[in-house]
C-alpha cells in the first residue's frame, strides 16, 4: 500500500491512535481508517467503552455489534463499504476484512436473505460485490441474484451495443454508393457531379434531385478475437464489462470469438461467451494470477496467426516469473498475431495497472491501452481495416 510506519500503526490501533499518533499523512489515510472502523469498530459495542454509551449509561452502538441485528435497511450502506474497501487496500487485505465481515461481524444478509437482495437497486456496484462473494451466497438467493446480474448487463448492454456495432459492422465504402439516405454518409462532391446537368441558371442554383450516399462497407472480417479475461480478486469491474463486450462480439458473424477466464488456472468458457448473464455467474473471482499459462493457451488455440487478435484484459500483476509471460508474449507477436493489453478498468472506467510490467509487454511488441469497450471496438476495426 505504501503506507509509512505512522499510518500502519494508526490502522492497527484503530480510534485510540489519536491519543497517541498525528493525524494521517494524506487523504487516503483517513479513507481507509474509516473503512476499518466502520467495521472493527463493533468490536467496542457493548463492552463498556466510555465512547460507546450515552450519558444514561445505556448502549449507543448502531445495533451490529457481537449479538446484536444485522444489516436490515442498511445493506445499500454495506455494498458501498465493500467497494471502498476493495479501492482503498490490495486483494490480499480486502479479502481479509471480507471474510471477516462475514464470518466475525455477522454481516450475511446480502449472501443469506432473498429478501434484502430484492429491495436492492441493482447497479454495478451491487453486482460487483455480488461476484465477489459469489463463493458464500446460500443457494436461496441465487435466484434474485442472477435477476440483478441480468437487469445490469442488459442495462449496460443497451448503452454499449450501438457504439460497438456501429465501429465493427464496417466502414464507409468510398468507390459505391447506397440509395438509403444515410446523412452520416452523405457524399457532397458525388452529389453536385450527379446533378450537374440540374443547374438552375436564373437562380444560380443546384438543383438536387439525386442526393448520393455512401454505400457501407459490410465485407466479412475473418479474424478470430481471443479474449484473455483475468479474474483474479481485483478485476471485477473488468470482468463486467469483459463478459458484455464478448456477448456483442458474439453476435457479429465476422467474428469468432474465444474467451478464456484465468488466476492461477485456464478456463476456456467459449460456450458461454454469448450468454454474459450465465458468464457472470460461472466466474469464479479470487486467486492469484498466472497471465503467461492464459497465454500459451492462446498460443495453442490460434489457428491463423496473421488473421488473429489476442485481447488481455488484466491489471498486469503476474504473480509467476516474468520473463516466462514476456517469451509467451513475443513468441506470439513473431508468429504475427496482433496482441494488445488492456489495462483493468474499475466501475468508473478508470485505468489500474501495473505499469512497470506494461512498459515490458510494450517492448515486446505488445500495444498497450485503457480502452472503454466502445474504443476497444474501434481499434479492432482498425486492425482489422489493415
Amino acid at each position: 500500500m505504501g503506507l509509512v510506519t505512522t499510518d500502519r500503526w494508526r490502522l492497527v490501533l484503530g480510534r485510540y491512535a489519536d491519543q497517541r499518533l498525528p493525524a494521517p499523512t494524506d487523504a487516503q489515510g483517513l479513507r481507509r481508517e474509516e473503512a476499518l472502523d466502520y467495521l472493527y469498530g463493533r468490536e467496542y459495542a457493548g463492552r463498556g467503552s466510555r465512547e460507546d454509551r450515552g450519558d444514561d449509561g445505556r448502549d449507543e452502538g448502531d445495533g451490529s455489534g457481537p449479538g446484536a441485528g444485522g444489516l436490515g435497511p442498511s445493506a445499500p450502506r454495506v455494498v458501498d463499504w465493500l467497494g471502498q474497501v476493495r479501492d482503498l487496500f490490495p486483494t490480499e487485505t480486502v479479502e481479509v476484512v471480507e471474510r471477516h465481515a462475514l464470518d466475525r461481524y455477522g454481516l450475511t444478509e446480502l449472501v443469506s436473505d432473498p429478501e434484502v437482495l430484492a429491495r436492492m437497486e441493482p447497479s454495478q456496484e451491487l453486482l460487483a460485490t455480488l461476484l465477489t462473494l459469489k463463493g458464500r451466497l446460500d443457494p436461496r438467493v441465487l435466484g434474485e441474484v442472477r435477476r440483478i446480474v441480468r437487469t445490469v448487463v442488459d442495462d449496460l448492454r443497451r448503452r454499449l451495443e450501438s457504439e460497438v456495432r456501429r465501429s465493427l459492422t464496417g466502414r464507409l465504402h468510398q468507390h459505391r454508393h447506397s440509395p438509403v439516405p444515410l446523412s452520416t454518409a452523405f457524399d457532397p462532391r458525388g452529389t453536385v457531379r450527379a446533378n450537374l446537368r440540374h443547374w438552375d441558371a436564373d437562380r444560380q442554383q443546384l438543383v438536387v434531385s439525386q442526393p448520393r450516399f455512401f454505400e457501407r462497407n459490410t465485407r466479412r472480417i475473418p479474424w478470430e478475437v481471443v479474449l484473455l479475461v483475468d479474474q483474479s480478486g481485483s478485476m471485477v469491474d473488468s470482468v463486467v464489462h469483459a463478459a458484455v463486450t464478448a456477448g456483442i462480439l458474439s453476435g457479429l458473424p465476422a467474428y469468432r470469438v474465444r474467451l478464456v477466464a484465468f488466476d492461477t488456472s485456464v478456463v476456456d468458457l467459449t460456450d458461454l461467451a454469448d450468454d454474459p448473464v450465465e458468464l457472470l455467474m460461472t466466474v469464479q473471482l479470487g486467486g492469484g494470477t498466472d497471465i503467461a499459462q492464459a497465454v500459451r493457451y492462446a498460443e495453442q488455440v490460434v489457428e491463423q496467426p496473421h488473421r488473429a487478435v489476442v485481447v488481455l484484459v488484466s491489471d498486469f500483476c503476474e504473480g509467476g516469473p516474468p520473463s516466462v509471460l514476456l517469451a509467451a508474449v513475443r513468441r506470439l507477436v513473431e508468429a504475427g498475431t496482433t496482441t494488445i493489453g488492456l489495462a483493468a478498468l474499475d466501475g468508473s472506467a478508470h485505468p489500474f495497472h501495473d505499469r512497470q510490467m506494461a512498459a515490458a509487454l510494450a517492448d515486446v511488441g505488445m500495444e498497450v491501452a485503457a480502452l472503454t469497450p466502445g474504443r476497444l471496438a474501434e481499434w479492432l476495426a482498425e486492425v482489422t481495416a489493415r
